[in-house]
């Protein structure tokens, strides 16, 4: 998601920012993978004051309502600690890198194993800050 188009609604904070990518996510991108699914379990690196996770934790909640049927938790963890958490933080920054510095590399040996991107702004052309 590019920061910069995003409209101020959207960008009150942190956790409402991240709500709109976690739910394009959700309902598009791994909806297929959840059905039917007896429980599960969101992963999260831990972020931020407690406060902050707080509200992180009521924005993954309210997706997870929205999306996946069925019950579900979230587990905030060090991303140091979860070596499923190192390999996401590295697959999003591959894909950060080949769509905003056109740098394939690192997206070339993980391409194989997208499923799916979104580019949640890529129809506007106007940039807030």
């Amino acid at each position: 998601m590019e920061k910069s188009k995003a409209q101020q609604q959207v960008r009150t904070s942190r956790p409402r920012f991240y709500q709109y990518g976690w739910y394009y996510h959700f309902r598009h991108g791994t909806s297929q993978l959840f059905q039917p699914a007896p429980e599960l379990l969101v992963t999260a690196a831990t972020i931020g004051t407690k406060r902050e996770r707080a509200a992180f934790l009521s924005s993954i909640e309210n997706v997870m309502r929205q999306t996946v049927p069925g019950e579900h938790s979230t587990n905030f963890c060090p991303a140091a600690a979860d070596p499923c958490l190192q390999v996401a933080d590295y697959c999003a920054w591959a894909i950060q890198r080949n769509w905003e510095r056109d740098d394939p590399r690192s997206y070339d040996l993980i391409r194989d194993r997208i499923t799916y991107e979104y580019d949640l702004w890529q129809r506007g052309d106007a940039h807030y800050y």
